[in-house]
């Protein structure tokens, strides 16, 4: 396990100049497999077999192993060696994408969700403990609050006297108003953490369901006359629509291409019979977060879910900004396709359901009527 084994003869090109490349950018940390997976918590064997080009790595792997490589040497890999690396995944990918690559991809981004809801509900029950105490106290000190009113009203005449006895009447006012600040912001911070929790556990439903769709076909469910619904794929770059359309033609569904977030809004003024929007991050003029905002602002597009297609990186701060901007999926540059075509399958199979049901509803009060 500590030593690279020889690449095997039956790898396809494109899989072999990949594994190579990333065999000299491993050999450049100067440590066994089995320490760099102990550094990095992997499992030594997985690692092995990516650098011997019998598995796909995911591309946050290949990202990882670079920044490495930099740390090691003491200067940042150039912007050229990582477009190059990134050339040989994507041709990689192309040629030898599976299955159970996309498998991994998507398991990846469950753990993630799972990790999200997990830390997301610890944080509500610190919070709702800490909201509880202090709601607890509020009431203890408004008890108190109402009995020298209480004793202010039946002994008016008192009042200065009483004044002298309670001279702290003040301060239990003060500190309930402070206890009260504090128990709106604990409620708002309960708030969010509870929405983001949601939020994740949902995401972890749908990547549930992406798996399942990637295990057996996805049996989509009768349309009837309407005819399948439209995918929107939204990149300033020529390249990249001729290979998203290439992923997405064994869907049978009618691909509608654009090359800027103002063609895409177009194009949803035309039509409202969209799955799912697979946008571009970086384009000119306006980039895909703020294309989603003006999408979702608009009542008849607000449903229609978003895959952020970027090559900016999985970074958690870009993730978030995405879910912050209305999508409900974020994957990086080089895409998988079976990945890619299962999200959108899944994405379709919710829309035509979806669908389904509000006919049957329509049918169902017009006969009752």
């Amino acid at each position: 396990m500590g030593e690279l084994r020889p690449l095997g003869s039956d790898l396809p090109d494109a899989t072999r100049a990949l594994a190579q490349a990333l065999r000299e950018l491993f050999e450049g940390l100067g440590v066994s497999v089995r320490r760099y997976a102990a550094r990095r918590q992997w499992d030594p064997g997985t690692l092995s077999r990516y650098l011997n080009g019998t598995r796909m790595p995911p591309w946050r792997i290949v990202r990882e192993l670079l920044a490495d490589l930099g740390e090691h040497r003491g200067t940042a890999v150039t912007p050229e060696a990582v477009e190059l690396v990134r050339e040989l995944y994507r041709a990689a990918i192309d040629a030898g994408s599976s299955q159970h690559d996309a498998m991994e991809v998507i398991e990846d981004q469950l753990a993630d969700a799972d990790r999200r809801s997990r830390r997301s509900s610890v944080q509500g029950d610190v919070l709702g403990d800490a909201l509880l105490e202090r709601t607890n106290r509020i009431h203890d000190l408004e008890v108190r609050l109402s009995q020298l009113e209480a004793d202010w009203r039946a002994e008016r005449g008192r009042a200065d006297e009483l004044a002298a006895a309670h001279p702290n009447v003040s301060q239990l006012l003060e500190e309930r108003d402070v206890l009260q600040q504090q128990a709106a912001r604990l409620g708002e911070e309960l708030r969010s953490a509870r929405e983001e929790r949601a939020a994740a556990e949902e995401r972890c439903q749908l990547l549930e369901r992406q798996l399942e769709a990637l295990e057996r076909p996805t049996v989509l469910p009768t349309v009837l006359d309407a005819g399948m619904p439209k995918i929107l794929i939204v990149d300033d770059q020529p390249d990249n629509l001729l290979a998203i359309t290439a992923v997405l033609g064994t869907l049978d569904q009618d691909l509608v291409t654009v090359s800027s977030g103002r063609d895409a809004l177009k194009a949803l003024l035309d039509n409202d019979d969209f799955a799912v929007i697979i946008m571009d991050v970086q384009m000119p003029d306006m980039d895909g977060y703020e294309t989603a905002a003006q999408i979702k602002r608009r009542h008849r597009n607000r449903d229609v879910p978003i895959i952020f297609l970027t090559a900016m990186g999985a970074d958690p701060v870009h993730a978030s900004q995405g879910y912050l901007a209305g999508g409900v999926d974020y994957i990086t540059k080089p895409f998988d396709p079976w990945a890619l075509r299962a999200k959108v399958a899944v994405f379709t199979q919710i829309h035509i359901e979806r669908r389904v049901t509000l006919r049957t509803l329509a049918r169902d009060t017009s006969t009752q009527q």
